[in-house]
């Protein structure tokens, strides 16, 4: 898998692992097993997500978690992760990181 995080990114979602494995153990794996399957769909063909800024800001949301992987995909350069957002979060209030 070719990605980055944005550094928040990335701590927002090792947070989610730390509370849903804190709610039930095994619970963070299966989130993590859920990102880990979505962002290889998202890595093999990023155009097929919602565009949800233009040019090139994108989003997936997860089946059984309440979040959205919003992304900036961009013609030879690696998949950038912006936010691992919670879909009741206020919309938009990942801008600050583009």
């Amino acid at each position: 898998m070719s990605f980055r995080f944005h550094p928040a990114a990335e701590a927002e979602h090792l947070e989610t692992i730390r509370f849903y494995e804190s709610c039930r153990p095994g619970l963070g794996a299966d989130y993590l097993a859920e990102f880990d399957a979505l962002m290889r769909q998202i890595v093999d063909r990023p155009l097929r997500f919602r565009l949800d800024r233009r040019p090139n800001i994108r989003k997936a949301g997860m089946r059984r978690f309440p979040f959205e992987l919003i992304f900036r995909s961009s013609e030879g350069q690696p998949l950038f992760l912006l936010a691992v957002s919670h879909k009741r979060r206020q919309p938009g209030w990942w801008l600050r990181r583009v």
